[in-house]
């Protein structure tokens, strides 16, 4: 083979296992692959043939007779693409910092239940743990503002409850922070400090399930998820987040994200914020 020809190493898939594949990513995840096709099979050719699987088909077999659940869990990690660092759409910590918790301040006692759902790698809800630290200060014990953090894949929670990231992922952050909140390591990447790895709570979480929780929440950050689902996807598990928010709660979705304005209950603060208004008395 000549040096460079990846294209015959490349495993094809047929336009039957393509559907059926799709059908079941859809129905349990909410992940639309339809446009997909490509990046499955490049994706996934190495780990086929380091398994000695010759067809997609047979590798769907073992994929939908998983009973442990490790093999979906390695094919979606495969499939997603799990991209992030600190300080990502800042915009969004500064309306956190300089709105919304001045706001819920004054509206709760002591708690605050917050939700990074589709954590990733754990950037964005240690980011959020930073901000409470920032906001709060020497208030900060008075206060329970545990974040949890979810995610579908383990092998990214695994690398966000040890809290360890390059320099790269955290260049976007102030110096002070980066000085404060981080521990340089010898191989020169950082570990985020203890302090702010216990305001954490890491679990896996399908979006598809159904929502349980003891009480709403008063802030949920979805960012760049919903990329995967199509629109009644989309639609389906905003509603649900509505039914999870607290009055006057609020959510934050990704900038590259839209909610269709006229089917959702939210209401449009400015782009990628969103708010649940506020009903006097209730939470």
């Amino acid at each position: 083979m000549p040096i460079g020809d990846t294209q015959s190493c490349i495993l094809k898939i047929t336009d039957q296992e393509f559907q059926e594949l799709a059908k079941f990513v859809y129905g349990r995840y909410g992940i639309d692959l339809s446009r997909k096709r490509q990046l499955i099979e490049g994706r996934l050719s190495n780990t086929l043939r380091a398994k000695g699987i010759t067809s997609f088909s047979q590798y769907m077999k073992l994929l939908f007779n998983d009973n442990s659940g490790e093999e979906l869990h390695l094919f979606l990690n495969k499939i997603t693409t799990n991209h992030s660092y600190f300080g990502r759409e800042n915009e969004h910590f500064e309306f956190l910092m300089k709105v919304a918790l001045p706001q819920l301040e004054k509206t709760r006692k002591g708690d605050l239940r917050i939700w990074s759902a589709g954590c990733s790698a754990g950037q964005e809800a240690y980011n959020i743990a930073m901000v409470m630290d920032q906001y709060f200060g020497p208030r900060k014990p008075q206060w329970d503002t545990t974040i949890l953090a979810t995610d579908i894949s383990t092998n990214v929670l695994a690398k966000a409850k040890q809290g360890i990231y390059p320099a790269e992922s955290i260049k976007e952050l102030p110096e002070a922070w980066r000085t404060k909140y981080f521990n340089r390591l010898p191989n020169g990447n950082y570990q985020v400090c203890e302090k702010i790895r216990k305001e954490v709570v890491f679990r896996i979480f399908n979006l598809m399930d159904p929502f349980v929780y003891k009480k709403p929440f008063d802030i949920i950050f979805c960012r760049n998820v919903m990329i995967y689902f199509d629109a009644p996807t989309t639609n389906r598990t905003v509603e649900k987040f509505y039914d999870a928010t607290a009055n006057g709660g609020y959510l934050f979705i990704g900038h590259s994200e839209s909610i269709d304005k006229a089917k959702s209950r939210y209401t449009y603060l400015m782009p990628a914020i969103y708010q649940k208004q506020l009903i006097k008395g209730g939470r």
